[in-house]
Parts: C-alpha cells; sequence; structure tokens
C-alpha cells in the first residue's frame, strides 16, 4: 500500500480532485479542473493492478472482470475517502480516482443559494441536483441529507454507487445502501425501500428508465425524493426525464413529473481567478405553474425565460450567476464567456467590457 498511499497522499495535499492511473506514463492529477503530471514513474501495466488489488475486494474483481466496468469507494482515515472507477484500457486495467472528504460542509460553504434550505425542508416532491461529472452534485447530494439529518426527525434512506460520504445519525435514521453491493440495482433498490418506511429517499443517480420511472413513483407517493442527474441545465434535466422513456409514454411522464418536481439546481464549478481552487455556480429551476404548464404543453424551450423573468420567486439563470461571479472578481471574462450558455447574450449582460 505504500507507493499508492503516497501516489493518494501527494493528490490530497496539492489539492487535487482527481487521480488518473493511465498505462504507459506517469500518474496524472486534476487540480482546480487542469490536468498535471506528476513526478512518479512511469505506470506499467501490472504497477496499476497490484496497487488497485489493494482495494478491491474479490467479489468486485468477478464483476469487473464480467462487466469491463467498476465503481468502488474505500477510505483512509488520515487522508479522506475516494470514489474509484475501473475500466480497461487495450486489455490492461486502469482507474479515474475521485478524492473526497469526510467532512460534509454547510450550504452556506459550498455557495449552495439560499432556497435550497426551504427546499430540503419539503416533506414530499422530487429535488433534481443536475450538472456534469465533477460539479459537484455528490457533495450537494450529501450537504443535503446532512441538513436533514440535523434538523429533523425522520428516517432517511439512500441508494448509491458508491457511497461516499458516511453519515452518523443526529436526529434522523440514516441507512445508505450501496448499489450492487447492498442490492442488486438502483430499480431494485427503490422499490424495496418503499416498504422500509422512509421520509426521505436519496437516489445517487437517475442513470436509466426503470430507475427514473420508480423515482417519480417514489415522489408521487409522498417522499421527498433527492436525486443527481446528468445533465447541463434545468431544460435539458426536464427533457432527459421524458425523453428516456417509449413515445407512448411520455404523455403520461411529463404529467407525473410536472406534478412532483420541486426544483431542478444545476451546478457548474468555474475557476477562481485568484487560482485558488473553483467556485461554484447554480442555476435553479423552481416548478412554479408556469413551469408545471410547460412541461406537461411540451413547450419546456420556454424554461430559460421562465427562469430569467422569476428572480423573484428565487430562479436564477447560469448567465445571471455566471455575470455575477464575474462582476465580483471571482472568475475571469474568459472563463465566464466560455461557461455562458449564450456568450453573446453574456457580452451584452456586462456591457462588453473585460475583453
Amino acid at each position: 500500500m505504500n507507493q499508492f498511499y503516497n501516489l493518494l497522499k501527494t493528490a490530497r495535499e496539492a489539492n487535487a480532485s482527481d487521480l488518473h492511473l493511465v498505462t504507459g506514463t506517469p500518474p496524472f492529477m486534476r487540480v482546480n479542473g487542469e490536468i498535471i503530471i506528476m513526478n512518479y514513474e512511469t505506470l506499467t501495466p501490472g504497477k496499476i493492478r497490484a496497487m488497485l488489488m489493494e482495494v478491491i475486494r474479490e467479489d468486485q474483481l468477478k464483476r469487473f472482470e464480467v462487466e469491463r466496468e467498476l465503481c468502488l469507494a474505500f477510505s483512509l482515515p488520515d487522508i479522506g475517502y475516494f470514489r474509484v472507477s475501473l475500466y480497461y484500457h487495450r486489455g490492461n486495467m486502469e482507474a479515474a480516482i475521485r478524492l473526497g472528504i469526510f467532512e460534509i460542509k454547510s450550504f452556506e460553504e459550498l455557495g449552495l443559494p439560499p432556497i435550497l434550505v426551504e427546499l430540503s425542508r419539503k416533506v414530499s416532491g422530487l429535488l433534481l441536483i443536475t450538472g456534469a461529472t465533477g460539479m459537484g452534485k455528490t457533495t450537494t447530494f450529501n450537504a443535503i441529507i446532512d441538513f436533514i439529518n440535523r434538523e429533523r426527525r425522520c428516517k432517511i434512506i439512500t441508494i448509491e454507487d458508491p457511497v461516499e460520504y458516511i453519515h452518523t445519525p443526529i436526529k434522523s435514521i440514516i441507512v445508505q445502501q450501496e448499489a450492487y453491493t447492498d442490492a442488486k440495482s438502483f430499480s431494485r433498490a427503490l422499490v424495496h425501500i418503499l416498504r422500509q418506511n422512509p421520509d426521505i429517499i436519496g437516489v445517487g443517480e437517475m442513470r436509466d428508465l426503470e430507475t427514473i420511472s420508480t423515482t417519480l413513483t417514489a415522489a408521487e407517493t409522498g417522499h421527498l425524493v433527492i436525486a443527481t442527474l446528468h445533465t447541463i441545465d434545468a431544460a435539458s434535466s426536464v427533457d432527459r426525464i421524458i425523453d428516456v422513456f417509449p413515445p407512448h409514454q411520455q404523455e403520461q411522464i411529463r404529467f407525473q413529473l410536472a406534478s412532483v418536481l420541486l426544483a431542478v439546481i444545476c451546478q457548474r464549478l468555474l475557476p477562481r481567478a485568484d487560482k485558488k481552487g473553483r467556485v461554484l455556480a447554480t442555476e435553479v429551476l423552481i416548478a412554479n405553474d408556469a413551469v408545471r404548464n410547460v412541461i406537461k404543453e411540451k413547450k419546456t424551450n420556454q424554461i430559460d425565460n421562465i427562469i430569467r423573468t422569476n428572480a423573484a420567486q428565487h430562479m436564477q439563470s447560469m448567465d445571471e450567476v455566471i455575470k455575477d461571479l464575474y462582476m465580483r472578481g471571482l472568475i475571469t471574462y474568459d472563463v465566464a464567456v466560455s461557461a455562458a450558455k449564450n456568450p453573446r447574450i453574456f457580452d451584452r449582460l456586462v456591457g462588453g467590457i473585460g475583453k
């Protein structure tokens, strides 16, 4: 474990978010969104396999060899937890490793919108946390679970792949299940979770039709469901949920989603202007009557306009948030423009300054 441990420790000390083990190169780490080559020997297939075998159980190895891909998590007391995504490259085992921390930060520390406090106090409905890979969805997901655990006496059950943050019960009962270890799949786990008297259900990822369908049903039966989804904005999140279903079911799903949706929080992490990490930008869609109507009527192209015109209801567009971050000097003009959904509109928002 010494070499592997030292690699992980070096990445942690550099405040890296990810560590990549690729055959034929030294290890790479991602710091503030940028890939950096590490001062380490070139990795051979045997060396990578030997490192990874120190954290893979026998049953996980068998599944990896059959399915050719695997996610797992492990933790080291002095340097934190790690989420490992295993894959094959030219017949060799390789890995992308996400570095996490034991401490769960508050909404304020993470820079999340204040409306999340009110949304986390809801007793039923679907709260979606969305964004591309590496944009902090899991961190926000667990911050919400932690907030509820500190404030409410209820039963929280999550299904994740893998479990990353370990929650200690404070006011709530918390059961954290790992897909493919504690349950055969997300969708199978959700069916059984509904029989375990939960108040809050956490779905680590809505990744397929069956899981999405069961998640909507759970929200419809009076539970607060918190789920993550790999989509880049609020409008595409709604479309993704509907489009995963066959055409003959989509009208029913539009009405079902419109009735249960509470909000969509879409995240982006942007490099700070001072080079000291990244700052969170969030788009917020609150499911008011106008939003519910456009979902039912297949007019989701109007969602962006609804967000822009409903700031009084705590909605915020990604471009407005990026503009605010730029005007406050937290991000550079180049980062702001490249991250904006519509660079031309963004340029007009800031008056063309900063070029």
